[in-house]
């Protein structure tokens, strides 16, 4: 069998689940990880044989692809913004539209002569958000903050991995005086559970039964729980002319300006490569 026999083959077996283009991207990231070659070199050698190892590892990984297990968790690794990270059940798969909003804070960073900002990360997850920022912002002071002692620990591993200092901590944005009291940052970025009950009957089946809950789901009665309260943590920890970059849910952008102007910031919306609503920058007012 060779790439393009086990592409060919990838596609066909995964057509009740996914789309042509994305099965044959999950077949590219499959020979990634088994024959360890990049993948410009699966791209340009379609004709390579796998040899016996390779190719029964490759129908493994496929018989649990069948199940509608993401391939991110089964090779237990995602790249992001340039860099791999271990991903489990436990946290989010890290997506292509948070790497927009990483640049959107890099290059805001970049533009001012402040070398030593603070920067905090709420619900961090992997540890995606906060291990990209320190590497591309390495003279800045990087905290995380998570709920949930399991993704603490998976964005620990990730942070030493990628050789990023970063203070991690446990907490809950729900809870009054969360964290220290004293703290004050030039920067908090959160990508927060914001997709509504609802929303849910059109999410891919592998997402709602694979992907953690908790971080992706808000009541249908209050869509902007998070964001309303990590604007009002801003409001006593952010400096009076530090950001908060937030990621949105498509279907919420002028709501989610509104709700922050009510809460003392002044945001700027902006959409994705895909034309849609994503990405948020506030400053207090």
């Amino acid at each position: 069998m060779t790439f393009a026999d086990l592409t060919a083959f990838y596609i066909d077996q995964l057509s009740p689940l996914y789309d042509r283009q994305e099965a044959g991207s999950i077949s590219r990231l499959a020979l990634e990880y088994v024959c360890k070659v990049p993948g410009s070199f699966v791209m340009l050698h379609r004709s390579e044989v796998l040899n016996t190892q390779h190719e029964t590892a490759l129908i493994r990984i496929l018989d649990e692809l069948k199940t509608g297990v993401p391939i991110q968790y089964i090779l237990q690794e995602s790249y992001f913004y340039g860099l791999r990270f271990k991903v489990a059940p436990g946290v989010l798969i890290p997506r292509p539209e948070t790497e927009e909003l990483i640049d959107w804070v890099v290059k805001y960073a970049s533009a001012s002569p402040n070398t030593n900002y603070v920067i905090l990360d709420i619900g961090t997850g992997s540890g995606c958000i906060p291990v990209s920022i320190k590497k591309n912002i390495p003279g800045a002071a990087v905290e995380a903050m998570d709920i949930s002692d399991a993704s603490l620990d998976i964005a620990r591993f990730n942070a030493s991995e990628n050789k990023a200092d970063i203070h991690f901590w446990q907490g809950d944005i729900l809870l009054p005086n969360v964290g220290k009291s004293a703290a004050i940052y030039d920067i908090i970025i959160s990508n927060p559970p914001y997709i509504t009950l609802d929303e849910k009957a059109a999410m891919e089946e592998n997402v709602l039964a694979h992907e953690p809950h908790h971080a992706l789901f808000v009541p249908n009665e209050d869509p902007l729980l998070f964001y309303r309260n990590i604007a009002r943590y801003a409001r006593v920890h952010l400096r009076k002319d530090g950001a908060l970059f937030f990621e949105i849910n498509e279907n919420f952008g002028p709501e989610t300006v509104k709700m922050l102007l009510a809460e003392g910031f002044a945001s700027e919306l902006r959409q994705d490569i895909n034309g849609k609503d994503r990405m948020i920058k506030a400053i207090a007012t």
